[in-house]
């Protein structure tokens, strides 16, 4: 295979004047200076000495010259050795396809890649080594080139010569061979691996796809089956309550066995309605239905109402709450009635969950410049690592099932749910031993005052 040798690297002088230098070399070796026998006798002494000096200088020069020549010579074929080492034992194929797409040249790559030897890759069509279907996006691919000018590339199956399928990232650009004739080269590698690759993944894709159409199909099932239940739920329920209130109230007045009873009965019912209530507000939040009435409020007031809300279950508790003054305010959007939902269900926590005569402190504080974060710290036991991780999954209370407190694990989930519902975010820091601290930002709306 030759290689032409405007694709061999500059080596100093050029190949033409390589040439031209050693007809010079050799005219001027072969060339005898004859001087009329007439002018050597008329000659003086210093003219017949100047002129053997000028033609021991040329010698010299010629000397040099071919010593140039040399090893120019040798750089060339270090060269060209260098140039086939590298088009041989490149990655990727190469070849050379003329107007009429015959392969002109072809490297070693080229041919081991098809599974042929390289003589019998040249002067044969690469469309020969391709599916039907795949010939002709390989033929718009040349055309491409040929009117734009500008590389292009494509990735398309090829057969080897034993029938054997393999993909193939292909790339075409122009060139020009000699006497300025317009060639192609074509230069391909196998992606047969990517290809099984991104065939998996998509045949994964698909599979997780339709697990999650499963897995929405199964939860909006289970929605449905709360929101049912906890309806069906309410009416028995209320009636219950309703009688036990009668009762409570009725005359004669209730004897203190039966006032006992009563209370017993209010007690469970009124509970058994917050937690269906929990239930319907985790449905609804889930299927992202809750109504949510957003607008500016304010903040300090938003506060106050929670605190006379949680005053008399901490005063039951022991426990003290430090409220931020009055005199601290700023507006944010929120729904009013949800936000005091999340932060009761915090504060609820944080007296549920604290030691005895321990303190609750709720803060707020602008988090940037468009957010407020409030804050709900209390000086209970903490949580580990582990525990806060599994924190705001529903219905689950990190081993307090069997506590002295009542609770189902709902509340945070709902709690979280709202503030994202609402544009914020919340979470908690904790440290086991020293208490935790759970917070929510949402948007500010009015500077703080």
């Amino acid at each position: 295979m030759s290689i032409p040798d405007r694709d061999i690297p500059d080596i100093v002088l050029s190949v033409s004047d390589l040439r031209s230098l050693r007809r010079r070399a050799e005219d001027s070796h072969r060339m005898k200076v004859e001087l009329p026998l007439h002018i050597t006798r008329e000659m003086r002494p210093e003219d017949a000495q100047l002129l053997f000096h000028e033609l021991r200088v040329h010698q010299v020069e010629l000397e040099l010259q071919n010593e140039e020549l040399r090893r120019v010579q040798e750089e060339l074929a270090m060269a060209r050795e260098r140039y086939f080492d590298l088009y041989d034992m490149a990655p990727v194929g190469y070849c050379t396809v003329n107007e009429e797409g015959l392969v002109l040249e072809a490297n070693l790559t080229a041919a081991t890649l098809l599974g042929l030897s390289r003589s019998a890759l040249v002067k044969r069509s690469l469309t020969r080594f391709m599916p039907r279907a795949q010939q002709l996006l390989y033929q718009q691919c040349c055309q491409q080139v040929n009117v734009s000018g500008q590389t292009q590339s494509c990735e398309l199956q090829m057969i080897k010569v034993n029938q054997a399928p393999i993909w193939v990232g292909l790339a075409v650009n122009l060139a020009h061979g000699p006497q300025g004739a317009r060639t192609l080269r074509v230069m391909f590698k196998d992606i047969s691996e990517r290809k099984q690759l991104d065939g998996e993944l998509q045949a994964r894709t698909v599979e997780l796809e339709r697990t999650r159409m499963v897995a929405d199909k199964a939860n909006a099932a289970k929605s449905d089956f709360l929101a049912n239940m906890s309806h069906e739920l309410r009416s028995p329920l209320n009636a219950i309550l309703g009688f036990a209130q009668l009762m409570d109230a009725g005359t004669p007045t209730p004897t203190p066995a039966q006032k006992s009873s009563i209370d017993q009965i209010l007690h469970g019912g009124w509970y058994l309605l917050a937690l269906v209530n929990e239930i319907l507000d985790l449905a609804s939040i889930e299927a992202s239905t809750p109504a949510l009435t957003m607008g500016v409020e304010s903040l300090a007031e938003m506060l106050q109402d929670c605190q006379t809300m949680i005053a008399p279950q901490a005063a039951n508790r022991g426990i003290q709450i430090n409220f931020p003054p009055d005199e601290q305010d700023c507006t944010v959007h929120a729904d009013r009635r949800r936000f005091k939902q999340v932060l009761i269900n915090l504060l609820s926590n944080a007296i549920k969950y604290n030691r005895a005569q321990g303190t609750v402190e709720v803060a707020w504080s602008l988090h940037s410049a468009a957010r407020v974060r409030i804050s709900v710290k209390d000086s209970g036991l903490g949580l580990a690592p582990g525990q806060v991780a599994q924190l705001f999954q529903p219905f689950n209370r990190l081993g307090q099932e069997t506590g002295p407190q009542e609770g189902t694990g709902i509340g945070l989930a709902v709690s979280k749910r709202l503030v994202e519902l609402m544009g914020g975010t919340m979470g908690v820091h904790s440290t086991v031993g020293e208490g935790s601290v759970f917070w929510f930002d949402l948007a500010l709306t009015g500077k703080a005052s």
